[in-house]
C-alpha cells in the first residue's frame, strides 16, 4: 500500500493547484482524479486577473498568457435590446492587466501537468469510494474507472476537491436530492465565427437565467449559462425534437438581441454540455478530519465568471495555511486549528464576491429588476466596471 503525506481527490483547478503548491514545498502527495483528460466541463473558461500571481507561483503565468484567448479589457450587460459596456478596472501589480478565456479541457490538463512536475503522483482515471481513518491517517479505497479493480492507499491529510455537484459516497460529496423548479442547470458550447467583439465579456440576462459569452483559446466563443430547472421543462415541451441546449438558446436568443446578434452566422463546434443542480454558497470547509477545498468548500454564482480563480484561490488559501502549521498533518487536533484559520481566511478572502454574486444573479433572472437595473447602468456603465471589481476580477489579494 503506497504511502503520501497528502492524497487529493479531484484533478481540477482546485485540486491540481493544491498538489502542486504542496509537492512543490516537499510533501509527498498523490492526486485521484476519475476523468481521463482531455475533457470540457460546463464552465466559461474565464480566469481573472486577480489569479495572475498565482499562475505565476506555479510558473505558468507565460504559458497561459500564450495558450489562452485574448485579454478582456471590458465587461457589458446584454438584456432586451439593450447592449450595455464599460471598461474592465485595471488592477495593481503584481497582477498582469487583464484576464483571459481558456478551455478546460486545455487548461485542466496543464495544471495537473504542473502538479506533475513538481512531484505528484497521479492517478487516473481513479475515484476515491471510501475513507477509513486510521492511527496516524487515512486508509483510501480507490477504483479505476468504471473497472472493478481496486486499490488502497495510505495518507496522512486528505483534501476534497471533487466539486460540488456529483453525488458520491464520501462524506464531502453531495447526497441526491429532489428535483426542484428553482434548481440551476448548467449549460455550455463552443462556437466559431462568432460576431462577439474581440476583447469583451457580456453578461447575458434573461427571465429565468443568466449566462455569459467570452472569446477563448483556438478561435471559439464559448456561450455558457444556467437556467431554471422549470425554464428548462418548458422549453423542452415546446421544442421536443431538438437537443435541451439548441431549445434554450432558441429561447435566450428571442429575448436578447446581443447574444441572437452574436450568434448569428457563427457555428457550434462541438456539443452541448450540461451539469447540475448548481447551488451556489458556502458548504463546508473541514469534515471529519478532511479539508475540501474549491466548489466543495463554496462556489459564487456563475453570473460574475469567478468559478476558477475562486478554486484555484481557495487551494492556494488552505496551502498557505498547511505550510503556515504543519503539525496540522501530525495530530487530529493541530488538523482542526488549521481548518478554523482556513475558514477564517477563505470567508475574509471570498466574502464580498459571495454576496455580489448572489445579488447580480438574482437581478439577471427576474425581468422586472433587471429592467430597473437597465435604465441605470444606461445612465451610469461605469457601474458595470465596479460590479467587475466587487466580484475580484482585479481586487489582488495575499492568499
Amino acid at each position: 500500500m503506497k504511502r503520501f503525506d497528502v492524497l487529493v481527490i479531484g484533478g481540477g483547478p482546485a485540486g491540481a493547484t493544491a498538489a502542486a503548491l504542496l509537492a512543490r514545498a516537499g510533501w509527498s502527495v498523490a492526486v485521484a482524479e476519475k476523468s481521463v483528460f482531455p475533457r470540457d466541463k460546463v464552465c466559461g473558461g474565464f480566469l481573472s486577473a486577480a489569479s495572475a500571481s498565482l499562475l505565476e507561483e506555479l510558473g505558468l503565468g507565460e504559458p497561459f498568457a500564450r495558450a489562452a484567448g485574448p485579454e478582456i479589457r471590458s465587461v457589458g450587460l446584454f438584456v432586451g435590446a439593450s447592449r450595455l459596456a464599460a471598461d474592465m478596472p485595471s488592477p495593481p501589480p503584481p497582477c498582469r492587466p487583464f484576464g483571459r478565456a481558456m478551455r478546460r479541457e486545455n487548461f485542466d490538463a496543464m495544471l495537473l501537468a504542473r502538479a506533475a512536475h513538481y512531484g505528484a503522483t497521479i492517478h487516473q482515471p481513479w475515484s476515491i469510494v471510501a475513507l477509513e481513518k486510521e492511527y496516524g491517517g487515512f486508509r483510501c479505497l480507490a477504483r479505476r474507472g468504471n473497472a472493478e479493480q481496486t486499490a488502497e492507499l495510505a495518507a496522512r491529510l486528505v483534501i476534497a476537491a471533487h466539486g460540488s455537484w456529483m453525488p458520491g459516497a464520501l462524506a464531502t460529496q453531495p447526497r441526491r436530492g429532489a428535483a426542484r423548479p428553482s434548481d440551476l442547470i448548467g449549460f455550455k458550447a463552443h462556437f466559431r465565427d462568432a460576431a462577439l467583439p474581440l476583447h469583451f465579456m457580456p453578461l447575458i440576462a434573461f427571465p429565468g437565467g443568466y449566462g455569459g459569452m467570452v472569446n477563448a483559446d483556438g478561435g471559439r466563443s464559448t456561450f455558457s449559462f444556467c437556467v431554471r430547472r422549470d425554464i428548462l421543462e418548458s422549453c423542452r415541451k415546446r421544442n421536443p425534437h431538438i437537443p435541451a441546449g439548441e431549445a434554450l438558446l432558441a429561447y435566450i436568443a428571442k429575448e436578447c438581441a446581443g447574444l441572437r446578434d452574436a450568434l448569428e452566422g457563427a457555428v457550434r463546434d462541438g456539443p452541448w454540455l450540461a451539469a447540475g443542480p448548481i447551488r451556489p454558497g458556502v458548504r463546508r470547509f473541514f469534515s471529519d478530519g478532511v479539508f475540501v477545498i474549491g466548489n466543495a468548500a463554496g462556489e459564487a454564482h456563475p453570473a460574475i465568471a469567478e468559478g476558477i480563480g475562486m478554486a484555484m484561490q481557495s487551494a492556494a488559501i488552505l496551502c498557505r495555511t498547511l505550510l503556515d502549521q504543519p503539525e496540522a498533518i501530525s495530530t487530529a487536533r493541530a488538523a482542526l486549528e488549521a481548518s478554523i484559520a482556513y475558514e477564517k481566511r477563505w470567508r475574509s478572502h471570498f466574502g464580498v464576491r459571495l454576496a455580489t454574486s448572489k445579488l447580480v444573479a438574482q437581478v439577471a433572472m427576474r425581468p422586472r429588476a433587471i429592467a430597473l437595473s437597465e435604465r441605470f447602468l444606461r445612465r451610469a456603465p461605469g457601474f458595470l466596471s465596479f460590479c467587475a471589481w466587487l466580484s475580484g476580477k482585479t481586487r489582488f489579494a495575499e492568499l
